[in-house]
């Protein structure tokens, strides 16, 4: 009858470690995926902003066409990466990133535009966007390194294989992709 008693309590401690592991592994998802949110948000302002800004400065560059295209293309791609994850978005966010340097680069040219205020508006706008993305994507990540850990360790490891529980991917940023693009529009030089 002890053996019993010993075998039933041991049967319980162990299911409430399993439960225990388990819920803090749907947790420790759950703040992957609440993380990744909130990087969406910031690239959906992201691209938002892009075609104000090409349009903004569209009649001023007539002859300068293909960079236009080139950000255009990129915000696209960019948008369409978004339901294919982490990696996929990282890659596409990093060639937009450079497509806007070609376009700041060449708006330097152009003195009528560096003192638009739609311009300047929409170039502020977006280099606080472009902050708040970097601090998003290291929230997500650090979200990601606590997970992945999770699920990685023992016990943990044998819950996670039982359930399904897989490795996420990091939001990796080029480390020239790391750097928001600076431009300065202001009058004097």
């Amino acid at each position: 009858m002890e053996a019993l008693i010993i075998l039933i309590v041991l049967a319980v401690v162990i299911g409430l470690v399993l439960v225990g592991i388990y819920n803090g592994l749907v947790q420790r998802r759950m703040r992957v995926d609440e993380a990744w949110a909130q990087i969406e948000v910031q690239l959906k302002r992201r691209h938002d902003l892009i075609p104000n800004l090409v349009n903004a400065v569209r009649g001023y560059m007539g002859f300068e066409q293909d960079v236009l295209t080139r950000v255009t293309e990129a915000r696209a791609n960019a948008v369409a990466a978004g339901a294919q994850g982490p990696r996929e978005q990282a890659t596409a966010e990093n060639i937009l990133t450079g497509a806007l340097r070609s376009l700041f680069a060449v708006v330097e040219n152009y003195p009528e535009l560096k003192a638009n205020e739609n311009v300047l508006a929409l170039q502020e706008e977006l280099t606080t966007t472009e902050n708040q993305i970097s601090f998003a994507r290291q929230h997500y990540n650090a979200a990601v390194m606590d997970y992945n850990t999770a699920i990685a360790v023992v016990p943990n490891v044998f819950v996670a294989g039982l359930f399904g529980f897989t490795r996420r991917d990091f939001f990796d940023a080029e480390p020239e992709a790391e750097q928001v693009p600076a431009v300065d529009l202001t009058l004097g030089r």
